[in-house]
């Protein structure tokens, strides 16, 4: 079975340069974590060096006071950008097909993975460009995160006297700059977006890593409401962004993205992407005070995280000068509900012709004459003929009267009779059965690698698991010594996929085709209300018991499990060739519904 070999992690150094180390107290363009590998000779080594040395970053000073300009561009020399074209090809497998940005010497595409059929982004710069090694270090370091919560860096490579870094490609999201373009956001979606990048740019900088670009332009929504951040690390090298304290940088660049969504309006007295900038002369005023009706909550917490910028918070409350500062701080808040739904108000009640005895006959104008005279009935019959026949008619209406009720009487009875049988048969276990369920493969919306320590598995190839052919599968690497992936630090919790269903749904059991029979594998789910679970505490419900499987790992529940997330879930690896080699993998996810 062909496996991927392309990944940022797998060729981390191409170009035989090693990324700088994280430093103690200041945080680059790169914002690489400490100890990051020298250059892997083989897949299975890459591996192993990368579990190695992710460990946490060193202790950082990040609650010194910021000083004036502490986010700094470096400028470059004027390097000419790359002469490339549409239909040009790297490494014989990404053409390019449309360039999105060209500027100061690199340019971005999107472009076209041939190998795998899919849409990507690609950066382009000359390999002599002053940035071209920070941005090699930065790609590789972000890659190794492996967060879904980011868009993934698949490939930087160095080649024909090129850098270029493949990205994931998201064609279904959208861009916070065309959300905020339509107007402000409800409280509700505020708070997930504050509260969704806060706890993926905490994750990230627990790992050493910045963003110090978090703009509009690089949060998008998908189309299930999941935020993603793209370039982190990357975009900041690509434009020699560094800061001093990046913490506190991307802290605030998260506060006044919520006072955008909050406001529509750029919390500086500078227009910005789309949006108008505060009046000159006002300073920072809270967003409560800038547009009527903005959640309270939201707005003293948006100041909180721009007051090292010079706002006020409303209340005592201290700044939020880290991401994790901030995520805790939203966690603590009321939950922000969305609003109830909306219905059409009924069509108004309309007056019919036939009420208040007129039975539809048109009304006659007042002043105007009748059309034409109403008939008079004619006088009741009076001689004594009439009275015979009317006594005639009275007796035969009296007798058809008594027939149809002794013939309803007796359709009753034998009715009576007959449901007696048919009760007595269904006593006797001739009632017919309900029609059986029919089970249904539900559709899977989004894929993700395990990753409850920050750093996932192969993580770029999870979508081979649910491609729809069990003639692909998500692999790990060779582990040695250990079933239970090398005994690694950050492997305790193990690894495995999380499969997004869109919306909680109704699961009835999973059939997962594994890569090799012999690994230690569980199925859990998460919790109803569970929103982008990470950590294995999350995944509340159990489908299947943690055993050994074999080819393909099945379970039929007889009460369905509500929910939206399932985790497939390795703890210990199969044999793979010898009695200290171990890896393992899966090959295909099928949720029944």
């Amino acid at each position: 079975m062909a496996e991927r070999s392309t990944s940022a992690v797998e060729v981390a150094d191409n170009s035989g340069d090693e990324p700088p180390a994280a430093q103690t107290d200041k945080a680059t363009t790169g914002g690489v974590a400490d100890g990051v590998a020298k250059a892997q000779k083989t897949e299975d080594s890459a591996a192993e060096t990368e579990e190695s040395a992710s460990g946490k970053p060193g202790s950082r000073d990040e609650n010194a006071a910021k000083p004036k300009g502490a986010e700094r561009q470096k400028a470059a020399p004027a390097v000419a950008a790359p002469e490339l074209h549409s239909g040009h090809k790297l490494a014989r497998r990404y053409r390019l097909e449309e360039c999105v940005t060209r500027l100061d010497g690199f340019s971005s595409w999107r472009a076209v993975d041939e190998k795998l059929r899919r849409a990507v982004g690609v950066h382009l710069l000359p390999a002599d460009h002053p940035r071209a090694r920070s941005v090699l270090a930065a790609a590789r370091s972000s890659a190794l995160l492996g967060d879904p919560r980011f868009v993934q860096v698949l490939d930087a490579v160095e080649e024909d006297n090129l850098v270029y870094v493949v990205h994931e490609w998201l064609p279904d999201a959208t861009e916070l700059t065309a959300i905020l373009a339509a107007g402000p956001m409800e409280a509700h979606d505020a708070y997930q977006l504050v509260s969704q990048v806060s706890q993926a740019m905490a994750a990230a900088h627990r790992e050493g890593l910045a963003h110090l670009k978090l703009t509009p332009g690089a949060v998008l929504r998908s189309s299930t409401g999941q935020y993603r951040i793209r370039g982190l690390a990357v975009n900041a090298a690509l434009r020699g962004i560094s800061a001093e304290r990046p913490q506190r940088t991307d802290t605030e660049a998260i506060g006044a993205l919520l006072y955008a969504a909050l406001t529509q309006r750029w919390p500086y007295e500078t227009d910005a992407y789309g949006l108008a900038g505060l009046p000159k002369g006002v300073g920072l005023i809270a967003p409560d005070q800038v547009r009527a009706g903005v959640h309270r909550g939201l707005s003293e917490l948006a100041m909180r995280a721009l007051v090292n910028e010079g706002a006020t918070a409303s209340r005592q409350d201290p700044p939020c000068t880290t991401p994790d500062e901030l995520a805790k701080a939203v966690a603590g808040m009321p939950r922000v509900r969305p609003p109830e739904p909306t219905f059409a108000a009924p069509p108004e009640y309309q007056r019919t012709t036939y009420q208040q005895g007129s039975y539809a006959r048109p009304a006659t104008p007042v002043g105007q004459a009748a059309a034409r005279p109403v008939p008079v009935p004619p006088p009741p019959l009076q001689s004594r003929t009439g009275k015979a026949l009317k006594w005639t008619v009275s007796a035969l209406l009296i007798a058809a009267l008594g027939l149809a009720s002794w013939q309803v009487a007796d359709h009753m009875l034998n009715r009576k009779s007959s449901d007696e049988t048919t009760q007595s048969q269904s006593v006797d276990g001739d009632q017919e059965k309900p029609a059986p369920r029919t089970p249904k493969n539900l559709k899977i919306a989004e894929t993700g690698v395990f990753a409850p320590n920050g750093d996932g598995v192969k993580a770029e190839d999870v979508h081979l698991a649910t491609d729809g052919d069990t003639g692909t599968a998500w692999i790990t690497p060779k582990y040695s010594g250990y079933a239970n992936f090398g005994n690694l630090p950050n492997r305790r919790q193990g690894s495995g996929i999380v499969v997004d269903l869109g919306s909680v749904q109704d699961v009835y059991g999973v059939d997962v085709a594994m890569y090799r029979g012999g690994q230690k594998a569980e199925v859990l789910a998460a919790g109803e209300d569970a929103s982008s679970p990470t950590d294995l505490a999350d995944f509340s419900q159990r489908i299947t018991e943690l055993g050994q499987t074999g080819s393909n790992l099945k379970a039929a529940l007889d009460k369905p499990v509500r929910t939206r997330y399932v985790l497939i879930h390795i703890t210990e690896l199969a044999p793979d060739g010898s009695a200290d080699q171990f890896r393992g993998g899966i090959s295909e996810i099928k949720v029944i519904g």
